[in-house]
């Protein structure tokens, strides 16, 4: 198979499987006599659990980490769910975070009459000042 069909198979740019292969992520194909690379079925699988462990957030180094599970045939499953848990810990985590920032705009933004007045307490607030202009 050559890069497009796989990019067409997998749901990848070419430039994204390329990136795949020059990070090491990608078990290097064969080059035919012309030159071109050679995908084989080994590349589609390890291209699509790609696609996939990233589309669910795991970062390239621990793409690189489940890519060394799924080629290990004595890997325990129990190591594979114990990093997709941590992961899941992580995007709570985040997601926390993620609603902390949005309470503490919301509050910004109530806090801000939003009128013609050059006085804002959202910028007061992020400056860490509590005065006004008009009090300086």
């Amino acid at each position: 198979m050559n890069i497009s069909d796989v990019a067409r198979k997998t749901g990848l740019t070419s430039k994204a499987i390329r990136f795949y292969e020059e990070k090491g992520l990608l078990t290097a194909p064969e080059r035919a006599e012309n030159g071109y690379r050679n995908y084989t079925t080994k590349h589609l699988e390890e291209l699509t659990l790609l696609r996939q462990a990233r589309q669910v957030g795991f970062n390239l180094e621990e793409c690189r980490e489940m890519l060394s599970l799924f080629h290990d045939p004595h890997r325990h499953s129990g190591e594979v769910k114990a990093r997709t848990l941590h992961k899941v810990a992580e995007i709570e985590a985040h997601i926390s975070e993620l609603n902390q920032m949005r309470e503490r705009l919301l509050a910004l933004a109530a806090s801000c009459p939003g009128d013609e007045s050059a006085d804002c307490p959202i910028i007061n607030n992020l400056a860490g000042c509590c005065r006004s202009e008009s009090v300086r």
